[in-house]
């Protein structure tokens, strides 16, 4: 979770702060005057590829949901890839 922190505050609690990013990978959004200016959080490679890969296939699960979803409530209708290949079929009988 990120926490929020005044500049004040980061700047008097400045070493404790950067531990617990770098120990308990905390973040925090640094403001000014209440407003948000700044992002803290650890460095790490191998956490974006791997948060990106659990976004990539929560996104792909959602899609085969609705898929579903889709076919459940008119389960006669032609899929995207049925219509896809008719449309190559028809492009590849167009005069060059």
């Amino acid at each position: 979770m990120t926490k929020e922190i005044g500049i004040r505050e980061l700047k008097n609690q400045v070493s404790d702060i950067v531990r617990q990013v770098r120990e308990e990978a905390a973040e925090y959004i640094i403001t000014h005057h209440g407003r948000p200016v700044a992002v803290l959080r650890p460095i790490n490679e191998e956490k974006p590829k791997e948060q990106e890969l659990q976004e990539a296939l929560a996104s792909l699960e959602e899609m085969l949901e609705i898929g579903r979803l889709l076919h459940e409530s008119n389960p006669e209708a032609r899929s995207a890839v049925e219509i896809l290949e008719e449309m190559r079929e028809e492009e590849n009988q167009w005069p060059l």
